[in-house]
């Protein structure tokens, strides 16, 4: 998928793995293997591009694809013209539709002039979403 890049897998500390005994050892590993992961923050700062038809999804991806700003192509593309240059602002887990929240959280938070963005389709329509910030 054009745009998308996934973040780079942080090796388990394998001396977890070591110290311990039982399934303590095995969950302090897990710990540690999902720390370099986006997973687990509990709200996003979130931006995305709204559109109805998958022609103009496809033209705002062409136009990402060119290296345009995402927040430029938001005003140009999006539906959704409550918010400009696509700004949801920060969203907590179990606040947005479930298959947009879902891509949403996994993202890597990346800046709107070298964004890092996933497709998603919900009932709204067609979403070009990319995270600013996690916490």
């Amino acid at each position: 998928m054009a745009g998308k890049s996934k973040p780079a897998a942080k090796p388990a500390d394998k001396s977890d793995k070591t110290k311990g005994k039982g399934k303590a050892s095995k969950g302090s590993s897990d710990e540690t293997a999902d720390k370099g992961k986006p997973k687990g923050a509990q709200s996003i700062n979130v931006r995305h591009i709204l559109c109805e038809k998958h022609a103009k999804k496809e033209d705002a991806v062409a136009k990402l694809a060119t290296g345009a700003r995402f927040d430029e192509v938001a005003r140009e593309f999006s539906e959704d013209k409550g918010r400009q240059g696509g700004a949801l602002g920060w969203k907590t887990r179990g606040s947005l539709d479930p298959a947009f929240e879902k891509v949403a959280f996994e993202l890597e938070t990346s800046s709107t002039g070298s964004p890092k963005w996933v497709e998603v389709k919900t009932g709204f329509g067609y979403h070009l979403i990319m995270v600013e910030g996690r916490k």
